[in-house]
């Protein structure tokens, strides 16, 4: 009788637990009490908030235009099998990690590892120098969305013909060399298309190389400026905006890719280009090259947004009992799928181009910036009704970049909000915070709408979020888990809050196989080009600077906000974690409590000697856990 009777305190005690104590906020825990944290964070309204706010933020542009080009480019089908290995063996498991990471700890992708293993703290303050340069550039392509978008509103579309006061003398609208392909053999190096002149001359304005910035371009500055102003207002209110925004910015795009599909493979040619995109090469030489792993291996990681502190973010905002386990494996299923039938619409339409220019489609291929704004673009000025198509294309790729931008600023903004909430949380300074950070981004994201801001872009895009530097902060965050805090007692946090423990694979994952992914990538440095001369990124063949994220990300890592201490002993409290401790002087302080109530209040359902032993038996528990 008496052990029911303490279960029965044991189960009243937890909900006691979840109240607030006299005079603080119905959302505050008690371990947010203990540490002095003013309130405690928001959550999802739903789960589909939770759900399309990560799908938003991983299906983005790179897995409408680059995941298909390396498809082709590494053995058509044949590229399936490394990318497969790399999802399983790589990409699922960190995603998951990271997201169940930041629902355990309820915190941003600093703090959590704070909480988790102080001393890889640097792995959260990696990631978000790594993101707070993806926010700079990668909101550029949404600039240059924009403009292609206003373009479209004209009689005719601005990049179809030679007859703007843009273009130059060799300028050569496709139907004329299509036509006169004998006349034009001997010089046709001589000559560019319209859309490249477009793309060049009227958008960027390009300059010579890195060292002539040239001027501002403000029109492109004013297109920069709008999309940071839609971007601040998507989180401006946490995740309160952001779980709205994303039901448009999230499943739209989802609907005009099947509308893209759906005319692409109807379009004359559309067979050759799917064909030329899945037709696996046999050789299976292809598969024991470096170049095609490491091209794998990058794709995953940028296509599910891990290692920039977003996933941990967007993670700490669900419930502790939600079931993050289930729903990260039906996301990557989305995300993996949304790439691969991504080719179909894309190749299909270059199949189509292919067949009009009468050309092979290995030549109109192209990933990066190059398909988005000169492939596709002339693709559509081929179809019937292409000023519909154009609208279409571009307003998709606005709103798969959209999300995928705020998402990115909304791990960044909570990332440091956790690392100051006294400061940051506070009336209205999260909103005038957020537009500060946003303001700053936006100044530099200047230096890029300049004459020479596409060599400016490029070095963003080879060093300042590579592949490698993901790489790297996947490869410590397994190694912080799974070796320093232990890959058991994180499925024992995991049990505890879905009800059962993952398949075994993700430990696996975490222990071994992915580390060893990532070491073997990392020993491979690659460079993400899309210059169309090696002139016009002469950097590319620099090593040194190929190897400058070496410098920054171990040693971000690495770097501790503890002192250095020459005492073991306190040095390997500094690798204990602190989950252990976080609410433990405050659960015995409400032990205490609960016992007197008890004792006062006659309606308790356990009598106060039971109570009062089940409460001593309690903290002797806690002590020795301490």
């Amino acid at each position: 009788m008496a052990q029911k009777e303490k279960l029965q305190c044991l189960k009243d005690f937890h909900k006691d637990t979840l109240k607030p104590s006299p005079g603080k906020s119905p959302g505050t825990r008690p371990e947010d009490e203990a540490e002095g944290k003013p309130i405690q964070r928001e959550k999802w309204a739903s789960k589909l908030d939770f759900i399309l706010s990560v799908a938003g933020g991983f299906v983005g542009l790179g897995n409408v235009w680059r995941f298909p080009y390396l498809c082709y480019k590494n053995g058509g089908g044949a590229f399936l099998i490394p990318y497969t290995i790399f999802l399983f063996g790589g990409g699922l498991p960190v995603f998951f990690l990271e997201v169940a990471l930041g629902q355990f700890t309820s915190e941003g992708g600093i703090t959590c590892w704070e909480k988790l293993c102080p001393i890889f703290t640097g792995i959260g303050y990696a990631s978000i120098v790594i993101v707070s340069l993806l926010n700079v550039y990668y909101i550029v392509i949404l600039a240059w969305g924009l403009y292609y978008l206003f373009q479209c509103f004209q009689p005719e579309l601005p990049w179809a013909k030679c007859n703007q006061p843009w273009n130059t003398d060799r300028c050569v609208e496709d139907t004329v060399r299509k036509n006169k392909t004998l006349m034009l053999t001997a010089n046709i190096t001589n000559f560019t298309s319209p859309v490249i002149e477009f793309w060049e001359r009227n958008v960027l304005s390009i300059s010579s190389g890195i060292d002539d910035v040239g001027s501002l371009k403000w029109d492109l500055a004013l297109c920069l400026l709008a999309v940071w102003v839609v971007c601040f207002f998507c989180i401006w209110k946490g995740v309160k905006s952001t779980g709205k925004v994303v039901y448009i910015t999230a499943t739209f795009p989802f609907v005009m890719l099947i509308v893209l599909l759906v005319r692409g493979v109807t379009l004359p040619g559309a067979s050759e280009g799917i064909k030329f995109y899945l037709y696996p090469d046999l050789n299976i030489m292809l598969l024991l090259l470096s170049q095609v792993w490491i091209d794998a291996g990058t794709q995953i990681f940028f296509s599910y947004a891990i290692c920039l502190g977003a996933m941990t973010s967007l993670g700490s905002y669900n419930k502790y009992k939600y079931n993050c386990y289930r729903d990260c494996l039906l996301l990557g299923a989305l995300n993996s799928g949304t790439s691969f039938v991504s080719g179909f619409a894309i190749f299909s339409v270059l199949g189509f181009m292919a067949q009009e220019q009468g050309v092979d489609i290995a030549d109109v291929a192209e990933s990066g910036p190059g398909l988005a704004f000169i492939a596709y673009p002339k693709a559509v000025s081929m179809m019937p009704m292409p000023t519909f198509w154009a609208i279409l294309f571009f307003i998709m790729l606005l709103l798969l970049g959209l999300d995928s931008q705020f998402v990115e600023v909304e791990g960044q903004i909570t990332s440091l909000v956790d690392l100051y909430p006294s400061i940051l949380r506070m009336g209205y300074r999260r909103e005038i915070f957020i537009a500060v950070m946003c303001f700053i981004s936006y100044l530099l994201g200047l230096s890029m709408v300049t004459n020479g801001g596409m060599y400016v872009f490029q070095l963003f895009d080879y060093y300042a979020a590579s592949g490698v530097c993901l790489l790297w902060v996947a490869f410590f965050e397994c190694v912080a888990v799974a070796w320093v805090y232990g890959a058991n007692n994180f499925y024992d946090a995991i049990e505890d809050m879905i009800g059962y423990r993952p398949n075994r694979w993700m430990k696996w994952s975490w222990t071994f196989i992915t580390p060893v992914l990532c070491a073997v990538s990392v020993l491979q440095p690659h460079i993400l080009t899309t210059c169309s001369t090696a002139q016009h990124c002469p950097w590319i063949s620099n090593k040194p600077l190929s190897h400058i994220y070496l410098l920054r990300v171990p040693s971000t890592v690495m770097c501790c906000h503890h002192n250095s201490e020459r005492d073991f002993q306190r040095l390997a409290r500094v690798f204990k974690n602190k989950l252990t401790s976080w609410h433990t002087h405050d659960l015995n302080q409400r032990w205490a409590n609960y016992g007197t109530r008890a004792e006062a209040n006659p309606s308790t359902n356990c009598q106060p000697q039971t109570c009062m032993s089940a409460c001593k038996e309690i903290r002797i528990h806690l002590l020795m856990v301490q």
